[in-house]
C-alpha cells in the first residue's frame, strides 16, 4: 500500500467521522456519545502487518504530527522499516556485547527512534517502504533468520579465534533480503539526499523529546530506566506520580501537542474491534473468544460485552492499583500507539482518541477511544515534546 504526500484535506478524508463530527461513537449500535474537546490531524492509519514493530509505526506517526504542528504543509510519511532495519543492526551489536543477556526481538521502545535518527538519519516511506515486493508486512521468517544468525555468533564467544565482524555483513544481507537494500542515497523531488541530510532537513531536534512513566518502585520526579524487556537500548524516563502523568497528558493535548503512548492491550476491556478501551468494575461481564497474537499486531481475540456498547461503572485506579498490576506482571508492555485527541462521553468521563497501527479495514477507521481509567491503569509510558510540559513540571523533574 503506497502512501501519498499529505494535505490537510486528505487527512480529514482519511479519518472520516472522527474529525468531521463533534459528537461520535465507537461502533454502530453503541450508546456511547463522545463529544470532542480537542483533536489533531494525523497521517493516514497504516498496518504493521504480522510484525512486532508498533513502536516504530506509532512513534513515526507521532513525529509526522509534530511536523504538522510545526507548520509543515506537505508531510512526506516517514519510513518505519528504515528505523526497524537500523535498530536491528544496533540490537545485534548490543546482544553480542552482552553475551546474549539482553533482549533481541522484534519489539522496541519510543526512544529507539531518536537513537536511530541521531546515528543514521531517516528516509521517506516513498524511498524505503520495507516491503521489498511483498503486499503486507510479515517478519516471522526474517526474525527467525536474524535470531539464528545471532545464536551462531554467540556460540563463538570465548573461542580462540574470537567473533568475526563478518556477522554484521550477514545481518545486513538478511535485512536486504526481506526489507530491501539500505538506501544510502536517494532523490526527493529531484534533489539528491541521504538519510542524515534528510533528517536535518526535517528540522526535528531529537533531544526535544522525552519519555514519562509512573511506577512507585522508583523515586518520583527522578529519571529511571524503563524496566521492560523491549528496552534493549536502556532508555530512561522521567518518573512522575500518576495524577501528574494524567494531567501532563491532558495539558499537552490542550496546548496543541500529541503523544506517543505505550500500553498493555491484553486486558479484557481493550477491544480494538469495538473501538474502545475501558476498565469495567466487573470484568466478568466481558466474554473473550480466541487468543491475542503474541506481538499484539492485530485485533486479536474477540471481546463481547455491554461495556463496549454503553457507559458503565469503571474501577477506581489509584497509584497502588496501578503498581500492583506492574509488580505482579498482569500489566505488561504490549503495544505502542498515538494519542491525538481528548473527548468526553455523555457522563463527563474523559477519553483519549488513539490512532492504532492495525489497519483501517473492518475496524472503526483505525482509531479507538481509551477511557481515562484505562490510561491510568495500563499506561507504560508516554513520549512527547518537552515544550508540552509546564515550567512547574520541568522544574519538579529537573528538566532544563
Amino acid at each position: 500500500m503506497k502512501k501519498l504526500t499529505l494535505f490537510l484535506s486528505a487527512v480529514i478524508l482519511s479519518t472520516g467521522v472522527i474529525y468531521a463530527q463533534q459528537i461520535s461513537t465507537n461502533i454502530e449500535g453503541s450508546k456511547y456519545q463522545f463529544t470532542k474537546v480537542i483533536s489533531y490531524e494525523a497521517t493516514p492509519v497504516e498496518s504493521q502487518g504480522m510484525t512486532g514493530t508498533c513502536w516504530s509505526f506509532s512513534a513515526l506517526s507521532f513525529l509526522e504530527s509534530e511536523l504538522m504542528r510545526k507548520g509543515l504543509k506537505e508531510v512526506q510519511p516517514l519510513s518505519e522499516m528504515y528505523i526497524v532495519r537500523k535498530a536491528y543492526e544496533m540490537k545485534a551489536e548490543k546482544y553480542l556485547r552482552m553475551d546474549g543477556k539482553v533482549n533481541f526481538s522484534e519489539g522496541g521502545a519510543f526512544h529507539d527512534i531518536p537513537l536511530v535518527i541521531k546515528n543514521f538519519g531517516i528516509v521517506p516511506y516513498s524511498i524505503y517502504d520495507g516491503l521489498n515486493g511483498a503486499k503486507v508486512y510479515n517478519h516471522s521468517e526474517m526474525f527467525k533468520e536474524l535470531d539464528n544468525e545471532m545464536k551462531l555468533v554467540l556460540a563463538k564467544v570465548g573461542a580462540e579465534e574470537g567473533v568475526s565482524v563478518e556477522y554484521k555483513k550477514k545481518i545486513s544481507a538478511i535485512l536486504d533480503k526481506y526489507l530491501g537494500p539500505d538506501p544510502s542515497t536517494f532523490a526527493v523531488k529531484g534533489q539528491k539526499s541521504d538519510p542524515k541530510s534528510y533528517a536535518k532537513q526535517l528540522g526535528l531536534d531529537m533531544d526535544d523529546y522525552v519519555s514519562l512513566t509512573s511506577f512507585s518502585n522508583h523515586e518520583f520526579n527522578k529519571s529511571c530506566m524503563l524496566e521492560i524487556p523491549d528496552n534493549w537500548a536502556w532508555g530512561t524516563s522521567y518518573n512522575v506520580p500518576l495524577e501528574d502523568l494524567v494531567n501532563i497528558t491532558v495539558d499537552a493535548l490542550k496546548k496543541g501537542f500529541t503523544l506517543a503512548w505505550g500500553a498493555d492491550v491484553s486486558e479484557k476491556g481493550f477491544s480494538f474491534k469495538n473501538g474502545i478501551a475501558v476498565v469495567p468494575e466487573n470484568s466478568a461481564t466481558i466474554e473473550v473468544k480466541g487468543k491475542d497474537n503474541r506481538n499484539f499486531n492485530d485485533a486479536g481475540a474477540s471481546r463481547m460485552g455491554n461495556a463496549f456498547l454503553s457507559p458503565m461503572k469503571e474501577m477506581n485506579i489509584t497509584q497502588e492499583v496501578r503498581q500492583n498490576g506492574y509488580d505482579n506482571k498482569t500489566t505488561t508492555d504490549d503495544h505502542g500507539m498515538h494519542i491525538v485527541g481528548l473527548y468526553t462521553d455523555q457522563n463527563g468521563t474523559r477519553y483519549f482518541l488513539v490512532k492504532n497501527s492495525w489497519g483501517a479495514g473492518n475496524y472503526p477507521k483505525g482509531y479507538l477511544y481509551v477511557s481515562e481509567n484505562y490510561f491510568r491503569f495500563k499506561t507504560i509510558n508516554v513520549y512527547l515534546h518537552k515544550d508540552a510540559l509546564s515550567e512547574e513540571v520541568k522544574s519538579s523533574i529537573g528538566l532544563k
